[in-house]
């Protein structure tokens, strides 16, 4: 139990920071103007960070789940 509870220490933070920068970068790309930053630039594509934000929520949620699950069964074991 000691192994998950100190991983995920380390794993929601680094989950959290990859979700602000996804919405960080979806903010620029919102910001800038097609003629500075190329052709169609990053606003064409904001549905896709805002699904890979979704998706790294829906997983870290995922691995906490299955943590709790553990330590309740661990729990039951007497350990």
């Amino acid at each position: 139990m000691y192994r998950i509870a100190k991983s995920l220490r380390w794993v929601l933070p680094i989950g959290v920071l990859s979700v602000l920068l996804v919405l960080g970068a979806v903010a620029v790309a919102a910001q800038t103007s097609s003629a500075t930053a190329g052709v169609g630039g990053l606003r064409a594509y904001w549905h896709v960070f805002i699904a890979y934000a979704i998706v790294i929520l829906l997983v870290l949620g995922w691995v906490v789940s299955i943590g709790r699950r553990l330590k309740d069964i661990q729990q039951r074991l007497g350990e």
